[in-house]
């Protein structure tokens, strides 16, 4: 029989390597209390969400291309009964936010958000994406028009270019949650609430009280609502 040399142990099963933590800033989902593997996993929206642009390294970032792939697997995996998603973003690139929104809220696996700390810009759709939304009572969602950063050229193509993609993202909001879209637009292009600039922040039960998001809780209340989903999910036809 093959024996282990002594000082050396190897890696255990589902153990994930040190590449893939640095990578995807994931780790294995814990098991339970009796080594079995828990029914949801937990995916982290955090720092800003990078699309076709390498931020700096210093900056603390959700990469678009790394998020795809893992739900993928997340829905063709049936030992997961339920996605948790956690948002404390400040936004980011347009284009990949609504990228991984569109992936969230076309999965048959239940889907539920929170938002921890903030769910700003373009987090705001990824977070009502999902089938249930929690923000907890001290988060912040900021709902601005969208910005170009770099180069802009000042040609009328532009401005229809940047009036599509805010129609999009308007769009997508009113359709995935239960605010209305004049609300939406009116919270949008507020100005005097923010300094030097047009919008409006929502703390906590503000958000649910428009309609953007569904209820105030914490972790407790989110994977409750999971369960429910998760239940219904399995009850329902095959």
């Amino acid at each position: 029989m093959f024996e282990q040399p002594q000082g050396e142990r190897a890696p255990a099963k589902g153990v994930p390597t040190l590449q893939t933590i640095k990578e995807l800033g994931q780790m294995a989902t814990p098991a339970g209390p009796w080594g079995e593997e828990m029914p949801f996993h937990c995916l982290t929206i955090i720092g800003q969400i990078e699309g076709h642009i390498v931020l700096p390294p210093r900056n603390k970032t959700t990469k678009y291309e790394h998020v795809i792939p893992q739900l993928v697997a997340i829905e063709q995996n049936p030992k997961i009964k339920g996605l948790l998603v956690v948002l404390n973003t400040v936004g980011g690139d347009i284009e990949a936010g609504l990228a991984i929104a569109e992936m969230l809220t076309t999965m048959t696996t239940p889907v539920v958000s929170l938002v921890l700390g903030g769910g700003h810009s373009i987090g705001a759709p990824i977070a009502v994406a999902a089938d249930h939304s929690v923000i907890s009572a001290t988060a912040t969602m900021t709902i601005h028009p969208i910005r170009l950063s770099g180069l802009v050229i000042g040609v009328p193509q532009t401005y229809e270019y940047l009036d599509k993609m805010q129609e999009r993202v308007i769009r997508f909001i009113v359709q995935h949650s239960r605010v209305a879209e004049p609300v939406l637009r009116e919270m949008m292009f507020r100005t005097g609430e923010l300094v030097r600039d047009v919008g409006t922040v929502l703390v906590g039960a503000e958000a649910v009280r428009v309609g953007l998001m569904d209820e105030v809780g914490g972790v407790s209340t989110a994977l409750t609502r999971l369960a429910q989903l998760a239940a219904q999910r399995e009850g329902g036809p095959h």
